[in-house]
């Protein structure tokens, strides 16, 4: 089954889940802002990915920039920060048998379809 965790407010997220939905395969949404992600999640998600918790990040987003910006954290500090602060999570996220992508650009969703 694919995955696409989403948020709604964001146009290449809202662009990632109109590919998902034009490939006419199942999928489900899981909108993270709503429903956290633990840390256990994340750092799955970060290993499908093959990155660092760090190339998941949202580094301009003002929570960041204000709270973690220029400091030395640890891959499991910086997961704490995305889990109590899912807006820093970069989107979308999208899964499909074991393989995930960052849909930036929305295109990349489709090397995994």
């Amino acid at each position: 089954m694919i995955k696409i965790y989403h948020n709604p407010r964001c146009s290449k997220s809202r662009q990632g889940l109109a590919i998902l939905e034009e490939s006419n395969k199942e999928f489900t949404v899981v909108k993270y802002l709503n429903e956290t992600l633990n840390e256990t999640e994340l750092k799955e998600i970060i290993s499908l990915l093959n990155i660092t918790p760090i190339d998941l990040v949202r580094r301009n987003e003002s929570i960041w920039k204000e709270n973690y910006k220029g400091k030395e954290l640890t891959d499991d500090e910086i997961v704490t920060a995305m889990v109590e602060n899912p807006k820093l999570i970069e989107r979308p996220i999208v899964i499909h048998n074991k393989k995930a992508v960052i849909g930036r650009p929305p295109q990349k969703i489709l090397e995994i379809l």
